[in-house]
């Protein structure tokens, strides 16, 4: 098994903190198959923090574990909630604290895949998430901004008051753009005031499967959304369109926007396909300037 030898430095370091395992890196880098096979060897279980894979019925588009996969190994916060409901940081955080001192409690080390940097901060690090209670007119006008004007808009707004908290914060992350404006708005604070410490909580050893060969984590992702299309994954958005309004959050977002642009015969399927595949190529090689800099920062 991958990185055996670190692994079992890891268990075999005696450290006062609990011992939690984070697995990272970039979308199509083979996360899900190492959490698995690492969880079956400590026999253990596996935490999701991905924002997208909490909701229901979003399968092929986020990829996740199949229901084979999952009979192997417990797996936490996948298909917790329809994808028209809104889910804060702060709801996950709680959440899954309960499991991780539950799994804790049964001499089980917590393995966290990792595909939201956001929810891994809530988790492994000592600060407080702002209570502060929506505004829900501000947040309106907002999303008005947003619908009419588009993400990047929002985004240079965030930037012009709180440009340290933009920087962590891609423009398609709206829902955290928005919450970001509308803290600092109420409370003149930036939410990285919020954060006490940046002080890991846990013994963490963090592993990764990629192996900073970018070419191939390319071709990798281009052979995934093909087999994504060859799943139904046209069939998915067509059931999803029957349930909720194209206007949708998740509806919006990479993935399923082109899908949609194809039903409505804006483009023909290769074209969807290849717009698809590209716009996960730009977003993996935004999530490595971004795992890069936090590595750094862990000193990793």
């Amino acid at each position: 098994m991958l990185f055996l030898e670190k692994i079992n430095e890891f268990l075999n370091n005696k450290d006062s903190k609990n011992k939690i395992i984070v697995i990272y890196w970039p979308t199509a880098s083979w996360k899900t198959g190492l959490s698995i096979e690492l969880a079956r060897y400590l026999d253990t279980e596996i935490i999701w923090a991905d924002s997208r894979q909490i909701f229901l019925w979003l399968d092929i588009w986020t990829w996740k574990a199949t229901l084979e996969e999952m009979s192997w190994i417990k797996h936490h916060m996948i298909d917790i909630i329809p994808p028209d409901n809104d889910y804060s940081v702060g709801e996950y955080k709680n959440e899954v604290e309960k499991i991780i001192d539950d799994m804790l409690s049964k001499w089980k080390i917590p393995i966290i895949c990792w595909g939201t940097w956001l929810y891994i901060d809530s988790l492994i690090y000592d600060f407080d998430i702002p209570k502060i209670p929506a505004d829900e007119v501000l947040r309106a006008r907002l999303e008005q901004e947003r619908l009419e004007f588009w993400n990047e808009y929002l985004w240079d707004k965030l930037n012009k008051i709180d440009p340290d908290y933009a920087k962590e914060l891609h423009p398609n992350n709206y829902r955290y753009v928005i919450r970001a404006i509308e803290v600092k708005t109420l409370t003149w604070k930036s939410k990285l005031d919020f954060k006490t410490e940046k002080a890991l909580k846990f013994d963490t050893l963090f592993l990764t499967p990629y192996d900073w060969d970018r070419e191939k984590l390319y071709n990798k992702i281009d052979l995934r959304i093909k087999q994504m299309f060859d799943l139904w994954l046209v069939d998915e958005v067509k059931w999803l369109l029957e349930k909720y309004d194209k206007n949708s959050f998740w509806l919006k977002t990479i993935w399923y926007k082109e899908v949609i642009d194809y039903l409505d015969w804006n483009i023909s399927l290769d074209e969807a396909i290849s717009l698809v595949q590209k716009h996960n190529r730009n977003y993996a090689k935004r999530q490595l300037t971004w795992f890069r800099k936090y590595e750094e920062d862990l000193e990793i």
